[in-house]
């Protein structure tokens, strides 16, 4: 993992300080008081390469793209189409409703596991996964106290369960048919741009291509079926055995859908 250290703003309060000393102690991370330091020059001094930023009791990732932080994002705005009667292309995908059991095996920002935990109510479990110990625990802590969002929204990210964790080793250690949906959104092959808002993740994102192993153990964990998340004109839905679905013509994102119970391998022709 790249090395991180975790410090505050200028002129912490207690609470502040505390909650930075909580986070290193969590993460393994040494704290830094901040003093007067610049947060380039505590990054020279203790030779970091990123810097955990407690500032307003909340924490912030500081790498070398920029900054990143917890925040519902677009979930906020597919939330209120889905309650206005309108459709959202994964939720339509996977064929997610009320009660489901969903595997989110790629956490990131968190906003689809925020979606997928509105659409399966308190009925239902989110459980969702990240590699990154640092993000995940950044993404933990936002959904537990985020407030400054509307009542549904704030519900579903309280309901997501956080989970730190390889999502190949944790498919292998799940049980048979234990999730309804097993959901991939794997850092794309061929990005579609350099948008500056997904920029600050890339140092820290798993950069690997998604493997049929983890394919074939989704496909035995997944009741229903099993989601991949990619650029339109990616080959690896063909590598994988995706079936492109419906919806979304004039994106340049699709998902994919293998029926877990319909698997036929992949084709080891495509190259990604």
């Amino acid at each position: 993992m790249l090395k991180f250290i975790v410090t505050t703003a200028r002129k912490p309060k207690f609470e502040t300080e505390n909650l930075a000393a909580n986070f290193a102690e969590k993460l393994n991370l040494k704290f830094v008081p901040r003093a007067d330091f610049s947060l380039e020059n505590l990054k020279q001094i203790h030779g970091a390469e990123n810097i955990l930023l407690i500032k307003n009791n909340f924490p912030v990732i500081v790498t070398n793209e920029g900054e990143l932080f917890f925040h519902p994002n677009t979930a906020h705005l597919r939330i209120k189409n889905l309650r206005q009667g309108e459709g959202d292309r994964l939720i339509d995908a996977a064929k997610i409703k009320s009660g489901d059991k969903i595997l989110d095996c790629t956490l990131g920002l968190g906003s689809d596991s925020i979606v997928e935990s509105f659409i399966v109510g308190i009925g239902g479990k989110v459980t969702a996964l990240e590699i990154n110990p640092v993000l995940a625990e950044v993404v933990r802590y936002g959904m537990k106290n985020f407030s400054d969002d509307t009542p549904p929204v704030i519900d579903a990210m309280r309901r997501v369960e956080v989970v730190t964790a390889n999502y190949f080793d944790y498919l292998k250690n799940a049980a048979d048919n234990s999730f309804d949906v097993v959901y991939f959104d794997p850092m794309f092959r061929h990005a579609i741009n350099k948008s500056s808002a997904i920029n600050p993740i890339r140092p820290l994102a798993d950069n690997r291509p998604l493997e049929i192993d983890s394919v074939k153990e989704a496909c035995r964990v997944a009741r229903r079926c099993v989601v991949m998340k990619e650029n339109s004109l990616s080959t690896e839905f063909a590598r994988l055995g995706f079936k492109i679905a419906d919806g979304g013509k004039y994106s340049s994102i699709s998902f994919g859908v293998i029926d877990s119970k319909n698997f036929q391998g992949y084709n080891s022709n495509v190259n990604f």
